[in-house]
């Protein structure tokens, strides 16, 4: 798990938005799209980086009137702590779910390598 790139995710507008959509029901791309203002190829992306990070899982998927399968997502974030002191970034997730989950309970220190001349780490 890189925690720098599920911290990032926190920061990006439109993934912050996503999570909000769904913190309380279900809604597929096309609400989340339509009510927030998020064009839909983004809103795919970001939903496939926020499922693979672990904060949204798919909860069900409906026939729609058109005949196509829809998927309706639901936010699994309860609770994410961003904390920089001292040069240092740590961050805590915390997952409805509760119990031991892939971020574990515990403080994460995200490694911040400096990049040489090259950019290069």
């Amino acid at each position: 798990m890189d925690m720098l790139r599920v911290t990032q995710l926190l920061t990006d507008e439109y993934s912050v938005k996503i999570l909000v959509a769904t913190v309380r029901q279900p809604r597929s791309a096309q609400d989340i799209s339509m009510k927030f203002g998020i064009p839909i190829a983004a809103c795919y992306r970001r939903i496939k980086s926020l499922e693979s990070a672990g904060l949204l899982v798919c909860k069900e998927r409906r026939l729609s009137q058109q005949g196509k399968r829809v998927s309706y997502y639901i936010s699994m974030l309860k609770n994410a702590y961003v904390f920089f002191e001292d040069g240092h970034l740590r961050v805590k997730f915390q997952l409805k779910t509760g119990g031991a989950d892939r971020f574990g309970t515990d403080w994460h220190e995200v490694q911040l390598e400096p990049k040489d001349d090259n950019g290069e780490e």
